[in-house]
């Protein structure tokens, strides 16, 4: 699926960097997992410790976990170049369980465009709200997207206490 190149939401591009929307796949598994451990350690750093981010990188090493997303959930993939900017995942037809932008291209509307699309994806599985847990990086995102704090949590990944937020946004079909 090709999106357009709409000033709305591509203006910091030139036409040299189209992004494309497109389901992911897992040939794309290696590279997720890259564009997932890298962007832990570059722009969640300022929210997380040393710990907190080793801890919560070590997620990709659960193959198993990651081979069940590709198989069971809706993922999308944000191409620019060739090579992944940014995915996001559905879950149980209304909850996103990743999303994540590559370092290099934060603040480019790449989240955006992943989530519209996930959104449309939702509505389309008759649901009426959407749902995430999201990091304190991710938080003013989902914010900006309509999203409300609904609980403010601490989860212990392999005993390391890491703050996180449940979020939900009720959609109007």
């Amino acid at each position: 699926m090709r999106l357009k190149n709409s000033k709305s939401f591509m203006n910091n591009f030139t036409s040299d960097n189209q992004i494309i929307i497109r389901k992911g796949a897992s040939d794309d598994l290696p590279e997720m997992l890259q564009l997932f451990t890298a962007t832990i350690d570059e722009v969640c750093k300022k929210d997380y410790d040393t710990q907190q981010l080793e801890t919560w990188k070590s997620g990709a090493g659960n193959e198993e976990r990651w081979m069940k997303v590709i198989r069971d959930q809706y993922v999308l993939i944000a191409v620019i170049k060739n090579k992944i900017a940014g995915f996001c995942t559905l879950a149980h037809g209304n909850y996103i369980d990743l999303l994540f932008v590559h370092k290099d291209h934060q603040h480019q509307g790449i989240a955006a465009m992943l989530y519209r699309q996930i959104e449309k994806q939702v509505l389309l599985n008759y649901e009426t709200k959407v749902t995430a847990d999201v990091s304190k990086t991710a938080r003013p995102f989902f914010e900006k997207a309509g999203f409300q704090v609904v609980q403010e949590k601490t989860v212990y990944v392999k005993g390391v206490p890491l703050t996180n937020f449940t979020m939900i946004k009720y959609l109007i079909a």
